[in-house]
């Protein structure tokens, strides 16, 4: 079967796509194995040494009534640095009276909302691809504190993000839940809890109160950390927590037992107002224990101590006498505990021994040698010859000091259990990793061999299907890969994915790893089979290799060879930025030789010809009556008007590398990005701080107008009207939510959610697409006219443009303009003049895609992930729209660059299987670094950075190639001349 190549890629990255699933499924691993559940277990009775302890009951409640305020992405610094001091004073008064256990808690990443709840009630540590199910929080089964406290008969109440309400469904008497996903509200969102403090604090119908607020990281997705907003909202929280405490003390009276109020983070926030990845900012909350049971003397306030995120849930299910989740790795919290007695203390951290080590005996095969197990064995031992002598009545100092002894080592263990359960987080599914890491790799080698036949000037190639060989070698495989899946899925201790799914679907996988590998070697029996003449033209294909070319094919190698290296993948953007201003330099080169070295001066010469060649012809009119000028003048006169406006058209030649060399060197100052510069102070930190908004609104409109003018060159009236009437709304937008001023707004009363403006500038994005799309359809039908199918693709770009100039930050908008002004350079000065082929051309805008990326302040960190523009004109949480405008914005530049890849080769009538060449190399170049990463990160899978660097990264390459596979679907669709061929 014959396919043209953008066919045949366009069908491979789909393809490797489908096989990137398939690793991500089985890399991203499952929690911990639950502990066997089918009869809820009596708790492990008090150990005893020679005779039989009467304790064989839970310990009772230390704790009446636990209110939970969880202040979303609250950060340590917010109430231990310098703004708790200054905007949460009652706070910092109850530390320093004695009131409160002080916490640095740590949050294993990702750092997103529902992945922290789960730790925070389970005390487990969820798998990193919960990241990505933060969306659509499923319901919770583990085993987890509300529902241990439910099963109790205890009453749960619930007010603030609706995760919750979907995480544990029927589990509250009464809940009232606001979406977590609108960032632009900060006032609502959390006004819709607070209003029913007033009435459950005076009722006694409940024993757990939970308050989650979310103004605060709203706040810091909008503004970022040091905005003039978080001390208003810390002086709300402060001013919350100070009412929920006096109502509690005023009630301490009458109770038997005191109350207690934790006050704590799920996450915190970075330097740029997100959160997901591991940075300190981002990985530290607070945890702050309140209760009059605290009550130490003044003056004796410690630095808080670090702590685990999910030793939460063990030291709350201990305060309300309820068992430890099953599946929680967190140890108590031993401050909470320590006022009680001796033997009740023992009890407490013996229960949670017991918990954690029937915990690692499930997860570890050989777990009687683990340090944890043994030290606990022995604290066992050792707490059972001091039941002993407690229950003989000694009480001699030797009991105490025994009891010390026994507390000590029950807390070394506790700590060495919960560091083992740790390290058991990563079950990594390896056979569907494999099978996908198989199928990646096939593809990027077929698309490696056939890359000569796909990018020749038929832009053909043929897949070997019929042959006889290929029916044996086809039939064979398929039988030893379905022989290796029943051996798998029958012996596996633990259920893989690819055994879970139906024999039809596995049998499909097995038959299309097996016609992979036929094609390919098909591919490389023909490929030896013409070695001889490949070696003689060996000399004559390599002197075709230009400057150019090296530069692109080491810069590909060197790009992938990065990817080995943590710190380049942190600072990957310094690897683009490198080989953009390298590509210029290049460029630069090239243009000069073109102008003084070769084909300028054949072209002056073939000019001046021209010239002499007219003047020649003047000669014959000296004889009639007519004034001619003499020849001299007629070839000065020509000479000048021709040679100016190329002389001027040179210079901008020569200009335009440097040009583009200064761009992006400006634009390298507005948005740190990465690691280790990621703290310092930007262009963009100084243009969104309150005291600029002036000259943001300023650089706003200014860079709105460049826009229009940039995209309206090739516009028709009607995309010319829409697209200026969709900027103005745009800057409307903004001013609407606050990010820039109206000449007539001087004040900040007038500020709204901007729905209706945002939704003002999506009917002009529609209506632009629309009309491209109409234009594209009409070209479908008159094959003759590429006029109108160059004008539709334009008005798709430029809707896509306007679409981005709504999402974008406004300190990121000249980032857009940049982009469309080197487009337009680069267009006009380099490509064209140059006649650089479609792989060239395809590579270098491939290369400055995957540069704007970054400029725009993205990195290989989820926390630099902006979500609020997935929620822009929209009044509540609607996930396909959030999503996509959500990816749309993430990559803003390799989209956009590469619609005008498609639009400039489209425009250029004399190139031939032009975009079956461009889809074909887009394709190539995005397989290689997965290819590469994936067998990386397989190899790296127990590195120490390998959730905290190499796994968000995996993330992110996986939705490229997934992007990039709807590019070159598009790119095929586009191509009228790319069919399949008999």
């Amino acid at each position: 079967m014959r396919l043209g190549s953008g066919v045949f890629a366009a069908c491979c990255v789909v393809i490797q796509v489908l096989g990137v699933a398939v690793f991500l499924r089985g890399f991203f691993p499952v929690s911990l194995r639950p502990v066997s559940q089918v009869q809820p277990q009596p708790p492990a009775p008090e150990p005893a040494a020679g005779t039989s302890s009467n304790w064989t009951q839970l310990p009772p409640a230390i704790f009446r009534k636990v209110i939970i305020m969880l202040v979303d992405a609250l950060r340590d610094d917010f109430v231990f640095g310098s703004k708790g001091v200054q905007f949460m004073p009652y706070t910092k008064y109850l530390m320093e009276k004695g009131f409160a256990h002080n916490f640095i808690a740590e949050a294993k990443p990702p750092t997103v909302t529902m992945p922290r709840i789960k730790a925070l009630m389970t005390g487990s540590i969820p798998g990193f691809i919960d990241v990505v199910m933060n969306f659509n929080s499923p319901v919770l089964l583990e085993d987890n504190l509300i529902g241990q406290a439910k099963a109790a008969g205890k009453r749960v109440i619930f007010y603030g993000d609706d995760t919750w309400i979907k995480l544990f469904p029927k589990h509250f008497v009464e809940y009232d839940g606001t979406t977590s996903f609108f960032v632009p509200d900060f006032k609502e969102v959390d006004d819709n809890v607070t209003r029913h403090l007033d009435t459950v604090l005076k009722r006694e119908d409940w024993d757990i109160l939970i308050l989650h607020y979310l103004g605060l990281d709203h706040i810091g997705h909008l503004t970022g950390p040091h905005s003039s907003l978080i001390g208003p909202k810390l002086k709300e929280m402060d001013y919350i927590l100070k009412k929920i405490h006096i109502s509690l003390l005023s009630k301490e009276k009458e109770a038997s037992l005191p109350h207690l109020l934790v006050l704590c983070g799920d996450h915190g926030m970075s330097e740029a107002g997100g959160h997901g990845a591991s940075s300190v900012e981002e990985v530290s909350t607070p945890l702050l224990l309140i209760s009059s049971a605290f009550h130490r003397k003044m003056g004796n306030l410690q630095p808080p101590k670090h702590v685990q995120q999910t030793d939460l849930a063990a030291t709350l299910a201990v305060g309300l006498g309820l068992p430890i989740p099953k599946n929680s790795v967190g140890s108590i919290l031993y401050p909470v505990v320590e006022k009680r007695t001796m033997r009740e203390q023992l009890r407490f951290l013996h229960l949670n021994s017991v918990q954690l080590s029937r915990l690692l005996q499930e997860n570890v095969p050989m777990y009687e040698k683990d340090p944890g197990f043994q030290q606990f064995k022995v604290s066992e031992k050792l707490h059972g010859n001091w039941i002993k002598l407690y229950l003989e009545g000694n009480n001699s100092e030797v009991l105490l000091n025994l009891g010390k002894k026994v507390l000590k080592q029950y807390l070394d263990a506790l700590k060495t259990l919960s560091m083992s359960l740790s390290k058991q987080v990563a079950q990594y599914d390896m056979y569907s990793m494999m099978v996908g890491a198989i199928i990646v790799l096939e593809i990027t080698i077929l698309l490696l061999l056939s890359t000569p036949k796909a990018l020749c000037q038929n832009a053909a190639f043929e897949i070997p299907l019929s042959s006889s060989s290929f029916s044996l070698l086809f039939y064979l495989m398929v039988l030893i890969l379905s022989a290796v899946h029943v051996i798998i899925c029958t012996s596996a201790e633990r259920t893989c994915f690819l055994c879970s799914i139906s024999w039809l679907m596995a049998v499909g996988v097995m038959m299309l790893i097996s016609a992979l590998l036929c094609v390919i070697v098909a591919l490389l029996t023909k490929t030896f089979e013409n070695v001889r003449p490949s070696a003689q033209n060996l000399a004559a294909s390599s002197s075709g290799w230009s400057e150019l070319d090296l530069l692109i094919l080491f810069g590909t190698l060197g790009h992938v060879l990065s990817l080995g290296a943590s710190s380049f993948i942190e600072e990957e953007h310094q690897t683009w930025y490198f080989l953009i201003n390298t590509l210029c330099l290049a460029l630069g080169h090239e243009v000069f030789r073109n102008h003084f070295l070769g084909k300028d001066l054949d072209h002056n010469l073939a000019v001046e010809q021209n010239i002499k060649k007219n003047a020649k012809n003047v000669l014959q009119y000296k004889n009639d009556y007519v004034d001619v000028p003499e020849t001299s003048k007629i070839y000065k006169a020509s000479s000048s008007m021709e040679l100016l406006p190329k002389v001027y058209e040179k210079w901008l030649q020569l200009a335009s590398p440097w040009f583009i060399l200064i761009c992006c060197r400006l634009l390298r100052t507005l948005n740190q990005t990465g690691v280790q510069w990621a703290h310092r102070l930007d262009f963009g930190h100084w243009l969104t701080s309150s005291d600029h908004k002036i000259e943001l609104s300023v650089l706003t409109c200014l860079s709105l107008i460049m826009i229009f003018v940039l995209v309206q060159r090739r516009c028709s009236s009607v995309s010319k009207v829409a697209m200026a009437l969709g900027l103005l709304g745009v800057f409307c937008y903004r001013a609407a939510i606050g990010n820039v001023l109206l000449p007539w707004q001087r004040d900040r009363k007038s500020i709204s959610k901007g729905i209706i403006e945002a939704r003002f500038v999506y009917v002009f994005v529609l209506g632009i697409l629309f009309t491209g799309i109409k234009d594209l359809l009409k070209s479908q039908i008159i094959f003759a006219d590429v006029s109108i199918k160059s004008l539709g693709l334009w008005d798709i770009y430029n809707g896509l443009v306007l679409l981005a100039a709504l999402l974008l930050r406004p300190h990121n908008l000249p980032v857009l303009v940049f982009s469309l002004l080197i487009q337009a350079v680069m267009t006009k000065f380099i490509w064209k003049p140059l006649k650089h082929d479609a792989a060239q051309v395809t590579i270098m805008h491939y290369w400055f895609g995957q540069a704007f990326f970054y400029f725009q302040g993205n990195s290989n960190n989820i926390a630099t992930l902006d979500i609020s523009a997935g929620f822009v004109g929209l009044e509540s949480f609607i996930e396909v729209p959030a999503l996509f405008l959500t990816v749309f914005a993430t990559y803003i530049g390799p989209i956009l660059w590469a619609i005008h890849l498609l639009s400039f080769l489209s425009s250029e009538n004399n190139r031939s299987s032009a975009i079956s060449h461009a889809s074909f190399c887009y394709a190539l170049i995005c397989s290689i670094p997965v290819s590469a990463y994936i067998i990386l990160v397989t190899s790296l899978r127990y590195h120490l950075f390998i959730w905290s660097v190499f796994s968000p990264k995996l993330l992110y390459e996986g939705v490229h190639l997934f992007i990039t596979a709807t590019i070159c679907v598009f790119f095929i669709v586009m191509d009228q001349t790319n069919l399949i061929k008999p």
